[in-house]
């Protein structure tokens, strides 16, 4: 049975920061990586520019081979854990082997969820989740002329930009009221709605599938009103969530995710989890949240990796926060934190619709930014995500920081951070 100190099953941005995070405090320490995906690391958030060619699948990957060479990695892909037995500091691949650990980490991430309309089982569907999916609804999407996204998320929204940019007829359909329910409030929705509407997409929102037949060219879906829509293309985007069956019979705790503490720690001994299929304290809340987002997958995978390695700078996690950007037909939105206002807060908005700007910022009594949200306006989100986690006082700067978002965040930011 082949052992290692340090076992990290995934391989996208948590485990490889969980790397670097080990080999900054341990230099000699075995690491072995294992994942269920047959390519060497790439970014799910990259897989639009897959789809619309703007990047080919060779340019994607995030590491080569040399960076595993010289952190002395054991790079396995095509390798699926199967199951644990945290007792014995085991894991079983899905090929029937067993490697023994001395930590683990859990960075598997996450599959896409494939809802069950009566009928999905005998259609052809795709799904965008891995760098395959892509490559083939890229080839699907050549011969494409009446397509069907399902789902208003971020994902579905880029791909049905890109169907539409190869001169496909698309429709959407979201059983919210709303697009991008989940990132964006009515007015910013509204916004990319009038884009996509202005640029042929068809939108049935506050609708659900509640039957799927085949038909000769593809599929026919029926809505809840009775309506029905042909397509030669359809795509379910309604959301991911981490599969979790190799956990099962371990002990480990989970409830939508694996849990975890602000040291990334599950509950079993010396066994870890980042990522998508974490899910650890929000910022908000103080209760255990999935925040499947690129940033908190760093993050999250950084403070595993020193936590293994037993790294004295380890900071705890300070929760997870809300953050997306997107861009849509020349168009960009941002949505950073929550975008409830709290009790004795308020909310400060301004709108241009002849110009397409909309900004609203959210503060607490104390005058803390808690939430920030934009349509072609320009802020760094990355910035005022430090300013809400390190609940910065705006007072005396609340107005300019309103009217110069982008300037006023990162002049803070350069104090702070001195």
């Amino acid at each position: 049975m082949h052992t290692t100190d340090y076992l990290i099953a995934g391989s996208s941005h948590a485990a490889l920061e969980a790397i670097n995070a080990i080999r900054m405090h341990d230099g000699d320490g075995s690491i072995t990586v294992v994942t269920r995906d047959p390519h060497r690391p790439y970014s799910p958030t990259v897989l639009p520019y897959v789809v619309s060619g703007r990047s080919t699948p060779e340019r994607v990957f995030l590491r080569d081979d040399d960076f595993f060479t010289a952190n002395k990695v054991d790079y396995r892909s095509g390798c699926a854990l199967a199951g644990l037995d945290p007792a014995a500091h085991q894991a079983r691949l899905a090929d029937g082997s067993t490697i023994g650990y001395r930590k683990l980490l859990l960075a598997t991430g996450a599959s896409p969820i494939v809802p069950p309309i009566p009928g999905i089982e005998r259609v052809d569907y795709h799904v965008l989740r891995t760098l395959d999916d892509a490559t083939r609804l890229r080839a699907a999407m050549a011969a494409s002329k009446n397509a069907v996204v399902l789902g208003a998320g971020l994902v579905g929204m880029h791909a049905a930009e890109n169907l539409v940019k190869a001169g496909a007829s698309v429709t959407i359909v979201e059983m919210s009221k709303q697009l991008t329910s989940g990132y964006f409030d009515e007015v910013a929705a509204g916004m990319i709605e009038q884009a996509f509407l202005g640029n042929g997409a068809k939108i049935r929102t506050g609708h659900r599938v509640v039957g799927l037949e085949p038909s000769a060219d593809g599929a026919t879906l029926k809505l809840d009103n009775g309506d029905t829509i042909p397509t030669d293309l359809l795509l379910v985007a309604v959301g991911v969530r981490p599969e979790l069956g190799y956990l099962d019979g371990s002990g480990i705790a989970t409830e939508r995710g694996i849990l975890v503490d602000d040291t990334m720690r599950t509950s079993a001994e010396d066994v870890w989890s980042a990522g998508d299929c974490a899910q650890a304290r929000g910022f908000f809340t103080g209760t255990p949240v999935m925040n499947a987002i690129l940033p908190d997958a760093t993050l999250q995978g950084r403070i595993a990796g020193m936590a293994m390695a037993e790294d004295p700078g380890l900071k705890p996690y300070a929760g997870g926060l809300p953050l997306n950007t997107y861009h849509f037909f020349g168009r960009h939105a941002i949505s950073v934190g929550s975008a409830a206002v709290p009790e004795g807060g308020r909310a400060q908005v301004r709108f241009d619709a002849a110009s397409g700007r909309y900004l609203r910022a959210v503060f607490d009594r104390d005058e803390r930014l808690t939430g920030i949200f934009g349509v072609n306006e320009f802020f760094d989100a990355g910035v005022m995500a430090q300013l809400i986690l390190r609940r910065t006082d705006l007072g005396p700067l609340r107005e300019r920081f309103f009217a110069q978002p982008l300037a006023t965040g990162r002049e803070l930011m350069s104090q702070l951070w001195r």
